[in-house]
C-alpha cells in the first residue's frame, strides 16, 4: 500500500476503521503528506470512533498542513446521538483510480511482522485493479459526502462482462445486502464452504442457510479465534455454536493468535474478502465492503490458506461443547444478550 501511495500522480483516497498513532500510521501519514504537497489529490476518511484517540489530533494538523484533505466519518453529535452508533468499519484505499486494496488491515503496528513479530494479528487483504477500482473511487465518495442517502444499487446495471464486484452492507433497496449474499451463496453450495470470521453472530438468515448446507451434506467449516477480543464478543461467538454443531457445522477455534480475516471460500468457484464480520454490527448496521470473486485461482488459494489456519486450529465438537461447564454456560448467555452491541 505505501508503494502505491508512493506511485500516485492524480489522486489517493484512503478510509480506515483504526489509523494507530504508531511506527505504521507514522509511515502512512509521511507518504500521504509527501504526495499531497507534490500536488497530488488526497483524501483520508477515518471513523471517528475507531480511530479518533486523543494522540490523532496533532497527526491531523500535520496532514492538514502538508494539503491533504481529512475528515471524521460521523464525530458524536448532541442533536443526532443515534448517528454514532454506526460506523465505518471499511478499510479502503484507492491510487489513481488504477489500484484498490480491501480487506481485514487496519493501519497499525499490530499487522506488522517486522514491528509485532511472529505473533502478529492473522488477516487478509487484497489488491484489485481496472473497473474493481473505479467502482471503489464510488463506494469511497459516497461516504466521503455522507449524503444521508444510501446508494440506489451497490452493483453495475450490466455486470455480465465482470468475474468479481465490490459490495457494500447495504442499499436503499436492501438494508442487509451483505447478509442476504453470504446466505444465497450458502444456499447454494455444492461442496463445501469455509468460513473465517474473528466474531460471529450472523443472523437467521445466514444461521439457517449453514445448518440447511451441513444437513444436505455440504462440508461446511467455521473459523473463529479461541479467546475474543473483547471477550463477551468471544462469548457471544460460543453463544451461537449449539444449533450449528447439531446440524453438522465444524467449528474450529484458532489457537496461536489473534484473528482478524474475515474470508469465504465456496466451492473452489465463490470468494469474499473484506471489511464485515459474520455479526450482527456488520451485516445489519455499519459500513462494509467486501470483494466477491468467481475466481477459482483465489478460492483455491483462500481454501489454501484455510487448512494452513485449521492446521493451528482445535476442533470444538458436540460432545465437547455439551460437556462444558456452567460458568461457560452463564458467560455465554452474557455474549447473547449483548451481542447486537458489539
Amino acid at each position: 500500500m505505501i508503494k502505491a501511495i508512493e506511485s500516485a500522480q492524480y489522486d489517493i483516497r484512503m478510509e480506515s476503521y483504526i489509523f494507530a498513532v504508531d511506527e505504521i500510521g507514522a509511515r502512512f501519514v509521511a507518504a500521504l503528506g509527501a504526495k499531497a504537497r507534490a500536488g497530488v489529490d488526497v483524501r483520508l476518511h477515518l471513523d471517528a470512533f475507531g480511530a479518533g484517540q486523543h494522540g490523532f489530533r496533532k497527526v491531523r494538523r500535520e496532514l492538514e498542513r502538508s494539503g491533504v484533505r481529512f475528515r471524521w466519518f460521523r464525530p458524536f453529535r448532541a442533536r443526532y446521538p443515534l448517528r454514532y452508533l454506526q460506523r465505518n468499519h471499511r478499510k479502503l484505499l484507492v491510487v489513481d483510480g488504477r489500484k484498490a486494496f480491501l480487506g481485514g488491515f487496519n493501519i497499525r503496528r499490530l499487522n506488522s511482522r517486522r514491528l509485532h513479530g511472529e505473533m502478529r494479528q492473522r488477516d487478509t487483504h487484497v489488491r484489485v485493479s481496472g473497473p474493481l477500482a473505479r467502482l471503489a473511487i464510488g463506494h469511497f465518495d459516497r461516504l466521503w459526502h455522507d449524503t444521508h442517502q444510501l446508494p440506489a444499487s451497490a452493483i453495475p446495471e450490466d455486470p455480465k462482462n465482470m468475474e468479481a464486484l465490490l459490495v457494500p452492507s447495504y442499499s436503499r433497496h436492501c438494508q442487509h445486502r451483505l447478509a442476504c449474499l453470504h446466505a444465497g451463496l450458502i444456499a447454494k453450495a455444492r461442496s463445501r464452504v469455509y468460513l473465517t470470521s474473528p466474531y460471529f453472530g450472523s443472523g437467521i438468515m445466514v444461521d439457517q442457510a449453514l445448518q440447511a448446507a451441513a444437513i444436505r451434506g455440504v462440508d461446511v467449516r467455521l473459523l473463529v479465534p479461541r479467546r475474543g477480543d473483547p471477550l463477551v464478543a468471544g462469548w457471544a461467538t460460543q453463544a451461537a455454536y449449539a444449533p450449528l454443531l447439531a446440524a453438522g457445522v465444524r467449528i474450529y477455534e484458532y489457537l496461536p493468535r489473534q484473528l482478524h480475516a474475515k474470508t469465504s471460500a465456496i466451492d473452489t468457484v465463490w470468494s469474499i474478502i473484506g471489511s464485515a464480520n459474520l455479526d450482527y454490527l456488520s451485516l445489519f448496521v455499519n459500513q462494509e465492503l467486501v470483494l466477491i470473486a468467481r475466481d477459482r485461482t483465489l478460492a483455491k488459494q483462500l481454501q489454501a490458506q484455510y487448512m494452513d489456519d485449521l492446521a493451528e486450529a482445535e476442533e470444538m465438537t458436540l460432545s465437547k461443547w455439551r460437556r462444558r461447564g456452567w460458568r461457560a454456560r452463564a458467560l455465554e448467555a452474557i455474549g447473547w444478550t449483548v451481542r447486537q452491541l458489539l
